[in-house]
């Protein structure tokens, strides 16, 4: 049984229900887009009954202005039907081949838009989600009008842990909740009037896509970045899964106050930092928000520095090796402090300080990285063992210390106590020795310093000897040379990533498509045992990993009634016995037990957009080259670091194996800023300031959503949702519709005045370059104006002038603008009409306004030709009554002109 969930599951669109062939033509048929199951018909235009709406808002929608006969629910049912039976936002082929075998390309330019991966939760949307979706759905529009070719998918992220611990706490299967969540996701959607290719739909849950997942890991596998190491995690039996280090808080979960350890657990590693240099200089060329580039290079954390080895006292053959990036203060150190887990700690502790130190590293054990180097309070304790200064030869103290982490570096550091903060605090609380190498070059020669705090900063060495006057920058680089010539060290780069735990001991992810052989007990043979057995005595060698035939995937997750995670860090699946043992030629085999993190899927289904339904690879090479890289991908900076670097890596390595042509994999990021709540706090359901977008649909309308929502603010700013401001795109809304309604009255005989053209043109320039720029907020202002000064016409509006309107609105507004172009007599879809072309010299102003002032105080304003002379604008001054009352009678001594700027007349 296939228990992956598809995305025919409980998400495809009812293929029943089709319109007659229209030829392209537009479909009159009213449907309803409220179903959970996307478009379906019903018999009524009208909004469904409040007995099937979903996911109702704690937030209340009020109900918008009077209508002024823009009848939206109809409206917005009607073209989504037409755009899905007419298959209006397919993919063009960007290459065909001609009978004779001839392969003709596409001349078009191509945009491959990609909104960040939604994982669908139970939930359903908030008004925020739609945010980004909308900006990326306008410039996929817009770019099919100017001639674009068009790719512009979604899918789901659908595994991962939410939906896993419903399905534990309800009993409901994860992929029967991962379906429900989809349908309603997907629903939310197509509501929304997304221009989404939905042939391209996937999920990380369909058993396609997980075949090819685990294929780019057995590829990972081959190339030896997958490997399995025993890592020090957090383990919470009972919770039964590793937590993140965010997760533990002084040695509990986050979630339920339970005991975390610290274990060492068998796990696979994906190796990253083979790539780190890669990742950095990745960036370069790339379209990125600055702070984007700055958190993944801060992650990455390259640091040109020193490796140091201090030989440990006693202890011939071992060192302990430090990283620093002040080799210029070596000189200073005046103890060495080891992460309490650093495998020398017992080699180096004195009998008579054992005690103390084992307490220590007890009380360590279970608190997290992150608790560790947060905690304000420095702790530590002396081992009672020495290591020896690799260029003065002093014995120097051996502490451990939690504020050193076993993950980090080297797990040691060297402590310099006149020039470190950290370890200036650390001497002070227990009374070590504080050498001071560094002054400031600036310090005159009677100056004293402070030695109530660390000196930082650079300067110039003292107290070290023959380096002794050298200058921060050339002290690092000759000790560092002297520690090379003794062989105690040299020059060294690091880098604060960390390679990727990739296994989670949980059910819902993509089993790791590794297994085992199983050895028995001398002199028994397979024949004979069965591991599946209770006592079975056998022995799964975990250091002989098999790689499962690729002919063989998708290795897919067994059906279990019990999936919780349970107290064995070997995860459920080890529970699944006739899952996890086989017979393969003979022998006894055990597969792995742990999954995949949710991180997998999404790593690189931009590919698999591109070619969904390709059995025989993940996506072909004609297709990478045609559509790859992405144009513009959209989504928050909560992703700024770790699904970015992570999907990079993937690519970069897909890229080396000849996969791919492009290096890297997104050429434009955009995040769009969050929504908060009425509130001005972030939407969740405790504190009960969630809207939801069905909710606002059902009151204004789809248009009226996506257009409040680009008109908030700048798409990249933080803004709070007020729902009584919906009301004023309402009415734009109602404004534009019936413009459009006047224009339908008149005949091709009401021209446009020139005051009309110059506004057209301005805002057809305005919309242009704003969309261009993502600056959606402005764009709408501008055609707000526009639809203003159209209403103010009355039945004079041209029909050329609410065409126009029409196509510039569509981005933002689409169902509005396919009702306006129909109503204008057009037979055909506009979602591919060129775009509009305005003249650049109707855009430009041949008056201008100016004050007029009289003895420095403004009277009045004047419009007068750009190119006036001082004579035509005293003229058109003494047309101003209130001007012309301050300057009559009186002698004008002075006229000051400056040209489009002021007028100012000195009379006395």
């Amino acid at each position: 049984m296939r228990l992956f969930v598809t995305t025919m599951m409980f998400a495809r669109i009812a293929t029943a229900f089709r319109s007659p062939n229209t030829g392209g033509k537009i479909n009159t048929t009213v449907l309803r887009h409220r179903s959970a199951f996307g478009v379906l018909p019903s018999k009524s235009s009208s909004r469904p009954s409040i007995l099937t709406r979903r996911h109702m808002s704690d937030a209340t929608v009020q109900e918008a202005p009077a209508s002024t006969g823009y009848p939206f629910a109809t409206v917005e049912s009607k073209w989504q039907a037409y755009w899905m039976e007419n298959q209006t936002f397919a993919t063009p082929e960007r290459r065909t081949t001609q009978e004779d075998g001839t392969v003709v390309k596409s001349k078009n330019k191509k945009k491959y838009v990609l909104d960040m991966f939604p994982y669908p939760s139970g939930a359903g949307l908030h008004v925020g989600h739609p945010e980004g979706y909308t900006a990326s759905d306008v410039m996929a529009r817009y770019w099919r009008m100017t001639s674009h070719d068009v790719l512009h998918p979604i899918g789901w992220d659908s595994f991962g842990l939410p939906a896993e611990q419903f399905a534990i706490n309800t009993g409901t299967r994860p992929e029967v909740t991962t379906g429900k969540n989809i349908a309603n996701f997907k629903r939310q959607l197509q509501m929304l009037g997304f221009s989404y290719d939905w042939k391209k739909e996937v999920a990380t849950t369909d058993v396609e896509y997980v075949k090819w997942t685990q294929w780019i890991f057995l590829q990972l596998y081959k190339r030896g970045l997958a490997q399995q190491s025993s890592v020090s995690v957090n383990w919470c039996p009972a919770l039964g899964t590793v937590l993140a280090n965010e997760e533990v808080i002084n040695g509990l979960s986050e979630r339920g106050d339970h005991p975390v350890e610290r274990l060492p657990l068998r796990q696979w590693v994906l190796k990253i930092t083979e790539y780190a240099d890669r990742l950095e200089a990745g960036l370069d060329g790339l379209d990125w928000p600055s702070g984007t580039m700055t958190a993944q290079e801060q992650w990455i954390g390259k640091s040109t520095g020193t490796e140091i080895e201090f030989a440990v006292d006693g202890l011939e053959d071992e060192k302990v090796t430090v990283f620093t990036t002040r080799p210029d203060t070596v000189f200073g150190v005046t103890y060495v402090t080891l992460a309490p887990e650093h495998p020398l700690v017992s080699a180096v502790t004195s009998p008579d300080q054992k005690d103390e130190v084992d307490a220590y590293v007890a009380a360590t054990s279970s608190r997290s990285d992150l608790d560790r180097t947060s905690s304000k309070e420095k702790t530590g304790v002396f081992t009672g063992g020495y290591a020896i200064h690799p260029l003065t030869n002093e014995k120097v103290p051996i502490w451990i210390g939690d504020y050193v982490l076993g993950s980090y570096g080297t797990g040691a550091v060297m402590a310099v106590p006149a020039h470190d903060e950290r370890d200036f605090e650390f001497a002070e609380k227990f009374g070590l020795e504080v050498k001071w190498v560094v002054e400031p070059a600036t310090k005159k020669n009677d100056e004293e310093l402070s030695r109530e705090q660390a000196y930082t900063g650079p300067g110039a060495n003292v107290n070290s000897g023959k380096f002794d006057g050298l200058k921060t920058n050339k002290a690092k680089k000759a000790i560092t040379a002297k520690l090379a010539e003794i062989s105690a060290g040299g020059p060294k780069i690091t880098y604060k990533l960390r390679d990727w735990v990739f296994s989670r001991q949980r059910y819902w992810g993509e089993p790791i498509p590794i297994y085992f052989p199983v050895d028995f007990t001398e002199g028994v043979t397979a024949a004979d045992v069965d591991p599946k057995e209770e006592g079975c005595e056998h022995t799964i060698r975990y250091d002989q990993p098999i790689p499962v035939d690729e002919a063989d995937l998708p290795l897919e997750l067994p059906e279990m009634e019990d999936f919780s995670p349970g107290d064995d860090p070997a995860g459920c699946l080890a529970r699944a016995k006739d899952w996890r043992y086989f017979q393969k030629d003979g022998k006894w085999f055990a597969r792995e037990t742990n999954t995949m993190p949710q991180w997998a899927g999404s790593c690189w289904y931009y590919f698999r957009f591109l070619d969904p339904e390709n059995s025989e690879a993940a996506f072909s090479p004609e297709l990478d080259e045609d559509w790859m890289p992405v144009d513009l991908y959209v989504g928050g900076a909560e992703h700024a670091v770790l699904h970015l670097l992570y999907a990079r890596f993937w690519h970069q390595v897909l890229f080396d194996l000849g996969y791919t042509k492009h290096p890297e994999p997104f050429q434009k990021l955009v995040h769009q800023g969050m929504i908060l709540g009425m509130d001005g706090e972030k939407m969740s359901k405790s504190r009960g300031n969630v809207v939801n977008p069905d909710d606002v649909v059902d009151a204004h309308g789809a248009d009226a959503l996506r257009l409040y929502e680009m008109f908030m603010g700048p798409l990249e700013a933080v803004k709070p949702w007020q729902t009584s401001q919906v009301s004023g795109v309402v009415r734009f809304q109602n404004k534009l519709y019936n413009v459009v309604q006047a224009a339908v009255q008149n005949d091709d005989s009401v021209e446009m005045d020139e005051e009309t053209t110059k506004i057209l043109h301005k805002t057809m320039k305005k919309v242009t370059e704003d969309i261009e720029n993502m600056s959606f907020n402005t764009a709408i202002s501008a055609m707000m104006v526009l639809t203003n000064h159209l209403t103010s016409l009355k039945d004079k509006v041209p029909r050329e002038a609410a065409e126009k309107l029409a196509l510039i609105v569509s981005p933002f507004a689409p169902h509005i603008g396919e009702e306006c172009w129909s109503l204008l007599g057009h037979d055909q879809s506009l979602a591919y009409h060129p775009w509009v072309e305005y003249d650049e010299a109707l855009c430009v102003d041949n008056t201008v306004k100016m004050g007029v002032q009289v003895n420095g105080k403004k009277r009045g304003e004047i419009e007068i030709p750009k190119d006036a002379d001082q004579e035509g604008a005293m003229a058109e001054a003494m047309k101003v009554q209130s001007v012309f009352n301050q300057v009559d009678g009186k002698d004008v001594k002075k006229v000051i002109y400056v040209p489009g700027r002021i007028l100012n007349i000195v009379a006395k």
